[in-house]
């Protein structure tokens, strides 16, 4: 059934970190309930429904939450919930009369998961923002990129996903413990700003103690280092090297078939390093390398696309993808060992549970008809 099976979440549909966060939970097996708007807002990256994968293991239930009955409608499954995440701009659930005020007066155990961006206070905290803006302002996008070149976004792995939906889904879940030991709920306020300023924990220990270049590029970690960067085939492909400790890069040059090399604690000498790494690596294919590292505790690996990933014979032992309704899926995460995560449900267009979720979470047929006939529910869309 899962380790979150007797957990309950309501999940406000939006963009951001919600909709993943809400997957993680759903993933190990809370009973997720997304509430949709009655038509999609139209703007932004519109997916369809099988596409969005994080829509997986969760039921939908479209109701219109601008209607005082839809909102009533809504207020009468926050009773029976354990948790509540939104990730709306700061005031907009209070102007709809579904914040944590009224929603906690009425579930007092309840915990009222918020996820933005700036953080509900300071001066940017009701300005427009995406994953690149909180990157930016908290310095972890400077940190990232080419020597020399522009800074690059690593897609929106750092804001929306580990700065947003890892730490809103951390909070819910430590605050739902404790409103089971104390039967208060309470505010999660999970800014990604925050959860970026956090994951970059180390980061800011070494900038104080120099051990960091403010240059990007030029540190261990931001591929400055010859030895933890990427190189170039012969077929245009990639290797990806993170030799750091003095045990992994003798093996890494030995296989390189390399000797005489110039000292690379001094970093004077990391451009010479590169050079000799980057024209080696040049002569023989991606293939050819992969087969030369194969059993050599190098920290070597073959860069691959996704479709590759997918086919590798390690992943595939782990079953990193698995199939559900012909779509391949990332299998849940993290593996627990006795209440493992297990994919339910296929995603399914917006309202297509309506009827069957909301009386499973307690709104009597006579509700739920009256929903329908006056049209602050409705079926799929």
């Amino acid at each position: 059934m899962g380790a979150l099976a007797n957990i309950k979440v309501l999940e406000l549909a939006g963009m951001g970190p919600t909709p993943f966060c809400g997957m993680l939970l759903a993933d190990m097996g809370a009973d997720v309930l997304r509430i949709d708007r009655l038509k999609p807002t139209g703007d932004g990256i519109v997916m369809q429904a099988a596409a969005d994968l994080r829509g997986r293991n969760k039921r939908t239930a479209c109701i219109d939450l601008k209607n005082p009955e839809g909102k009533e409608a809504l207020l009468e499954l926050v009773k029976s919930a354990d948790i509540l995440i939104e990730g709306y701009r700061p005031g907009v659930t209070e102007r709809m009369g579904i914040g944590p005020e009224v929603c906690l007066h009425l579930n007092p155990a309840l915990v009222y998961g918020r996820a933005t961006g700036w953080g509900r206070e300071g001066p940017l905290a009701m300005t427009a923002g995406h994953d690149i803006n909180y990157l930016a302002l908290t310095g972890a996008l400077t940190m990232i990129g080419p020597p020399g070149g522009a800074p690059v976004p690593p897609l929106n792995l750092v804001g929306d996903l580990g700065g947003g939906a890892l730490y809103l889904a951390f909070g819910v879940l430590c605050a739902l413990n404790s409103a089971r030991s104390t039967g208060r709920g309470q505010v999660v306020d999970a800014a990604m700003i925050d959860g970026i300023a956090s994951l970059l924990t180390v980061s800011h220990g070494r900038r104080q103690f120099g051990q960091y270049v403010p240059e990007r590029g030029q540190n261990i970690l931001d591929g400055g280092a010859p030895f933890y960067c990427t190189y170039k085939t012969a077929d245009a492909k990639y290797m990806a090297v993170g030799a750091i400790e003095a045990r992994f890069y003798h093996p890494f040059v030995q296989h390189l078939d390399l000797t005489d090399l110039p000292d690379r604690q001094d970093r004077k000498n990391w451009p010479e390093l590169r050079t000799l790494f980057a024209d080696r690596f040049a002569q023989k294919s991606r293939a050819e390398w992969e087969a030369i590292f194969e059993n050599a505790d190098a920290c070597v690996s073959p860069v691959l696309d996704l479709e590759e990933a997918g086919t590798h014979p390690h992943n595939q032992m782990r079953r990193m993808l698995v199939e559900q309704e012909g779509v391949e899926n990332p299998a849940p995460a993290p593996r627990l060992s006795e209440t493992p995560g297990t994919l339910r449900r296929a995603p399914v267009l917006p309202g297509s549970d309506t009827e069957e979720a909301l009386r499973d979470w307690g709104l009597t047929p006579d509700k739920i008809r009256k929903g329908f006939e006056d049209g602050y529910f409705t079926a799929p869309h």
